[in-house]
C-alpha cells in the first residue's frame, strides 16, 4: 500500500537520509529499486504518517523489516529492538567490512537490524561488489 506524502515532507524525507535506505546505506542506483517510505514503527502497530516515524529504505530492507519493530539478538537471545533511524546513529550501530562490502552489526540493535533485514543479501553484496570495482565507496555518513 503506498503512503501519500505531501511534498514538503518528501522533500524533508530526501534531506534527512540523503536519497539513500537509512538501514543498509545504498542508493537507488546501486540497488536498482526506488526508495520506498518505510514506517519505523508500522502502522499495524499504530506508526503515524509524521517525519519522525517514517524514513526511506530500499526495497529489499523494507521488504525484509515487514512490520518487525524487534527480533532476537544471536549473541545473547534476547529480543532487541531495530535500529530506529530518527532516534539512533547510523555510526553507532554499524559499519563497513573492509572492502566496503557488507553492511556489519556492532551493538545488539546493528546486530538484530542487519539479520532481520538481510541487509547483506547475495543481491545487494552482488550490486556493491560491482560498483566497488567501478570506484564506489561505502558513503560518508551524515548525522
Amino acid at each position: 500500500m503506498s503512503v501519500y506524502l505531501t511534498n514538503e515532507l518528501r522533500e524533508q524525507l530526501l534531506d534527512a537520509d540523503d536519497h539513500r535506505c537509512v538501514y543498509c546505506h545504498t542508493t537507488q542506483a546501486n540497488s536498482g529499486y526506488p526508495m520506498v517510505v518505510d514506517h519505523i514503527k508500522p502502522r499495524s502497530r499504530g506508526g503515524l504518517t509524521l517525519f519522525i516515524n517514517l524514513c526511506f529504505a530500499c526495497y529489499r530492507c523494507n521488504l525484509f523489516k515487514s512490520d518487525r519493530t524487534e527480533s532476537d539478538d544471536p549473541l545473547t537471545g534476547e529480543m532487541t529492538p531495530l535500529f530506529d533511524p530518527r532516534h539512533q546513529h547510523w555510526t553507532e550501530h554499524f559499519a563497513w567490512s573492509n572492502d566496503g562490502i557488507q553492511v556489519i552489526g556492532i551493538t545488539p540493535e546493528g546486530r538484530v537490524t542487519v539479520i532481520a533485514l538481510n541487509m547483506n543479501n547475495d543481491a545487494i553484496v552482488d550490486a556493491r561488489r560491482n560498483w566497488v570495482r567501478v570506484g564506489w565507496h561505502p558513503p560518508a555518513v551524515r548525522e
